[in-house]
């Protein structure tokens, strides 16, 4: 199994999820936003983090397993954990009952 059939299971769930809190109208645009911002900075962190890590020998790669893109050292699946879990994590959040920001039905 390569990392990129792993990493679409992953992203599978974290979308369905996504779509039932997006389907209960339990998101707003600023809610997205924050969200938004929240991935890019998780991605920035990764690719720099992973980077380093990956520079100083902590970890590698078959290279059986992956697609050959990368980013810096970091092979390109590597970037789908941190977009699964800033996509399923907040939409856990608000189907749960936590606070929905940006409402103004509440």
């Amino acid at each position: 199994m390569t990392y990129l059939l792993l990493n679409a299971a992953f992203l599978a769930a974290a979308l369905l999820v996504a779509a039932v809190a997006l389907v209960r109208r339990l998101v707003s645009a600023r809610f997205v936003a924050a969200v938004a911002v929240a991935l890019c900075l998780t991605l920035l962190l990764t690719a720099v983090f992973d980077n380093l890590m990956i520079g100083a020998g902590l970890f590698s790669y078959d290279p059986a397993h992956i697609s050959g893109l990368f980013i810096g050292l970091a092979p390109i699946e590597d970037f789908a954990y941190p977009l699964a879990a800033a996509i399923l994590l907040p939409a856990l959040w608000v189907l749960s009952g936590g606070a929905r920001l940006g409402r103004t039905d509440d």
